[in-house]
């Protein structure tokens, strides 16, 4: 069997997340989105444990409804690297908690921990609790493994072969991590690391895995890939519409080449702000490779935009949170997940369902990849643009708002001119 999975997410309990990051409104928001395996994040905080544990066990995982959750939790380390691990079952989630508290003065208190340890210490104690663990957003500036790191053995040291997963973040992709050579023989995870249970958060990253059933030990043998288990997709952001994609400034967001940054002592001449190396330009100094090179178990990847943003840009409003593109949203979805309106469902039956046709035409334009990417960076996400978009979104008389011929491109990315290449 096929489950989608996103298994990096954070509680209440962390600092800036939602106060609605509760285990109902994550459920909710998991099975509008099409996700069967959501990550608890924040488990060895201890009023979400209790919490977690509230919910009948299944085989490792906890059930609430038809949704299955996978006790997980981001840690940070003394070098402020943050790991992901994953673990088998509550009561391991508290022996973890009890071999980090010593080394913790913030356990009880965020669901984030930080913690003096390094990296190759909480690989130690996590493998000890039976768990998974690998690098949470491995290539972010600033608290991604490749930010202070030049290698696994670096970070993790005699850890490194016994790490299972990269977690890639939002400003990467399978191309991206797969010029770099150690990384060919370990999974990539694509995670949502939501802060917010809305469709355009939870899950706007996912994994889909090929599993005998439903189970924690299920979900390690196919991030492992044994007995036939394994990953079959990753699916998640265009990396240019990742806030740290592009080498930017912290501050004004001016964007610039690794040379410019150089030259300019790493503080914007415009505002004098932090000017913080982009992944696209961090995997450019890591590769081994000029082009991706995949290995044969790397599954595909597919580039996503949550659907309630593509009915936003179609319709031409500012936020996907308002009431018209919530009622278009909730007519596509009434029958049918987010994942499969966005990739599998067909386009008259979304017409029958009652979405406008600007919004049907901008999901047909986001499957052929007629998308403009303009790349984030410096901690401001990156922004697509539907084909015509500027000249058409305020003509309120036009018929139809895209009035375009079939893209020949699968995406087009689009970089500020000032940029020295």
């Amino acid at each position: 069997m096929l489950v989608n999975l996103d298994l990096h997410i954070h509680s209440r309990y962390s600092m800036a997340v939602s106060a609605d990051m509760e285990l109902a409104q994550i459920a909710r928001g998991a099975a509008k989105k099409g996700v069967k395996i959501v990550g608890t994040g924040d488990c060895l905080h201890p009023l979400w444990l209790k919490s977690i544990r509230e919910l009948p066990e299944e085989e490792g995982l906890r059930r609430l409804g038809d949704i299955l959750f996978l006790l997980s939790v981001e840690v940070e380390d003394a070098e402020r690297v943050h790991h992901l691990i994953l673990l088998p079952d509550a009561s391991k989630a508290e022996e973890l908690a009890e071999a980090f508290s010593p080394h913790s003065g913030n356990l009880q208190q965020d669901g984030r921990p930080r913690l003096h340890l390094n990296g190759a210490q909480i690989a130690d104690l996590a493998l000890e609790a039976g768990g998974l663990v690998g690098p949470a957003h491995a290539f972010t500036p600033w608290t991604g493994m490749y930010a202070y790191h030049r290698s696994l053995s670096d970070c993790y040291q005699e850890n490194a072969d016994r790490i299972d997963f990269i977690e890639l973040g939002l400003s990467a992709d399978t191309d991206y991590a797969d010029r770099i050579a150690e990384l060919s023989d370990k999974t990539f995870l694509s995670n949502s690391d939501a802060h917010s249970p809305r469709t355009n958060k939870l899950a706007r990253e996912f994994n889909q895995m090929r599993v005998e059933g439903c189970s924690f030990q299920e979900v390690a043998s196919a991030i492992r890939r044994e007995k036939g288990r394994g990953p079959t997709l990753n699916a998640g952001f265009f990396p240019g519409e990742g806030k740290y994609n592009r080498t930017a400034c912290t501050r004004c967001f001016q964007q610039y080449s690794p040379v410019q940054k150089d030259e300019f002592m790493g503080r914007c001449p415009h505002c004098r702000g932090l000017i913080k190396l982009g992944v696209a330009d961090r995997i450019g100094l890591l590769a081994d490779y000029e082009l991706p090179c995949h290995p044969p178990h790397r599954p595909p990847y597919i580039h996503l935009i949550p659907l309630a943003e593509i009915i936003a840009l179609a319709l031409g409003h500012k936020s996907p949170m308002t009431a018209g593109v919530q009622k278009q949203y909730e007519a596509l979805t009434g029958d049918m997940a987010e994942i499969e309106v966005l990739l599998i469902e067909e386009l008259e039956a979304m017409e029958s369902a009652g979405a406008e046709a600007e919004v049907i035409r901008g999901i047909e334009a986001f499957r052929r990849g007629c998308v403009e990417v303009l790349p984030g960076g410096g901690g401001r996400y990156g922004q697509i643009r539907l084909p015509a978009w500027k000249k058409v979104r305020r003509e309120k008389k036009q018929r139809s708002l895209f009035d375009f011929q079939p893209c020949e491109e699968e995406v087009i990315m689009k970089v500020p001119d000032d940029i020295d290449k």
